[in-house]
């Protein structure tokens, strides 16, 4: 089946509208017909990010869309990330390495040196793949956004890509919010725009036909598709904290700190039956814990102030009197030494601020960041791990000569002398089935069994891509640009 655009874009009213999986299922629809394709998001601002074989960085939803494509993640897919460090600022990372940091008014005057990457990438992904799917961000109705846009519409005008628009039913005002995102629109950029995507509709459609012929004789173009809800999908979150509570008899509670960072992490905790998933928000007492886990952050030295004004320190403290056990990742391992030291300024003010002092170490941030996919084998337990490293800094001390895993053939993270405290800079620490269970069985899960993300992943992903046929047959219905 020939698919008729070698480019086409998925913008949407709002954010979490639905783009990122729209954009996967039809990455794999195209891959199960035999065509090679690609993800392309031009800028993405997300603290949830991946590593890619070539030694990047990238959002998280591009490489979930990848594996929908069945390829690997390159730092192509998302030439621009925008990692927040406060509400003003952001680490800038350009084809997947760190460039700068800039606040909001500054990154505005750079966007014409942004978009220069943006083109770059996408002209050498449209030269090896014969369709590229792009995600815009946020929504292109930003019109204070719109001068030296690089995310939605500046995009699709400067390579002359269509556009299929995507609104959230199950918020409400779905027809407000396309008729008036295209009242926002220019002439050129309301005519780019091929048809409509309603998306997570619950019930019968036809109760929709009424409202569907309405909007295509307001608007003169067609409702391409509507895609029901689907629940109990298994996808890495862009960036929003995905706070359900689950009922299980072990309960694992997480701090929600202001800047967190990749919490994937706990995915595969979210998905575990046995597990009962809590993270704790600011101003909320740290509940009752089996295991309580600080996660990475984009700002350790803020988040672990923040850590001590909620009075969660003391709160970790008895937990570990009571024999409870304390995991920490990456920024949430760092927190756990006896100092950090930032002499200058990587993630704030320069300065050093004390830890919790739960091990014998301490981290000095440093600019460059490591970023490499990994893998080892559990150092308490006969267990693989797999992971993948994001982080600023290095840490020492005594602690380290009893490390947690053993990775690439090397000693990494630590474990306290008691063993009650675990730290390690591998991000994806539970996403492998026999990790997942040495770790839960270290935390005191009696007959810990582990959760196979990646079929999670998989199963969610062609649950979509079914869901998502009447579209992919919209579609192969247009004119198309190929």
């Amino acid at each position: 089946m020939t698919f008729p655009y070698h480019t086409l874009m998925v913008q949407g009213c709002t954010s979490d509208a639905g783009k990122s999986t729209v954009v996967a299922a039809l990455c794999r629809l195209l891959a199960r017909d035999g065509v090679r394709v690609v993800p392309f998001k031009p800028q993405n601002m997300a603290l949830n990010s991946a590593v890619t074989t070539d030694g990047g960085e990238i959002g998280r939803a591009q490489a979930l869309q990848a594996i929908a494509a069945g390829i690997p993640a390159h730092s192509d897919m998302n030439p621009v990330l925008l990692k927040p460090s406060s509400h003003t600022g952001a680490q800038i990372i350009i084809h997947g390495k760190v460039r700068a940091d800039m606040h909001a008014r500054d990154y505005h005057h750079y966007k014409p040196r942004a978009m220069a990457a943006v083109l770059a990438s996408y002209q050498r992904l449209r030269a090896q793949y014969q369709v590229v799917l792009v995600e815009g961000a946020g929504s292109p109705a930003e019109v204070n956004l719109r001068a030296r846009d690089i995310a939605n519409m500046g995009f699709a005008e400067a390579v002359d890509c269509p556009v299929i628009l995507v609104a959230d039913i199950d918020k409400g005002g779905v027809f407000a919010h396309l008729i008036g995102t295209l009242a926002c629109l220019s002439d050129s950029e309301r005519a780019r725009i091929i048809g409509f995507v309603i998306n997570r509709f619950r019930g019968d459609a036809s109760m929709l036909s009424d409202g569907l012929d309405w909007l295509e004789r307001q608007t003169g173009k067609p409702v391409l598709a509507v895609l029901p809800y689907l629940q109990g999908l298994t996808l890495d979150a862009e960036d929003a904290v995905d706070t359900a509570q689950q009922h299980g008899h072990f309960r694992v509670v997480v701090p929600q700190l202001p800047s967190i960072s990749n919490h994937t992490d706990f995915d595969a905790l979210r998905a575990h039956p046995d597990i009962d998933l809590i993270f704790a928000r600011q101003g909320e007492a740290l509940p009752g814990a089996d295991l309580i886990i600080l996660p990475g952050s984009k700002n350790t030295r803020a988040d672990l102030a923040r850590l001590r004004e909620n009075g969660w320190d003391a709160a970790i403290e008895r937990h570990l009197r009571y024999g409870g056990k304390v995991i920490g990742i990456c920024g949430g391992y760092q927190m756990l030494g006896r100092h950090i030291h930032d002499p200058d300024g990587q993630e704030g003010p320069a300065g050093s601020s004390a830890g919790l002092g739960l091990l014998e170490m301490e981290t000095r941030l440093t600019g460059d960041k490591r970023l490499e996919n990994v893998s080892g084998h559990c150092a308490f337990a006969d267990a693989p791990v797999s992971g993948y490293e994001i982080h600023m800094g290095r840490s020492s001390g005594p602690a380290l000569a009893h490390p947690a895993f053993i990775v690439q053939g090397e000693a990494e993270g630590a474990i306290s002398e008691d063993g009650q405290v675990l730290g390690s800079y591998l991000h994806g620490l539970f996403d492998h089935p026999a990790a997942g269970h040495a770790l839960l069985t270290w935390a005191g899960l009696n007959h810990a069994q582990g959760v196979d993300l990646n079929a999670l992943r998989e199963d969610s992903i062609n649950r979509i891509a079914d869901a998502s046929w009447p579209l992919y047959q919209a579609l192969q219905a247009q004119p198309g640009n190929g």
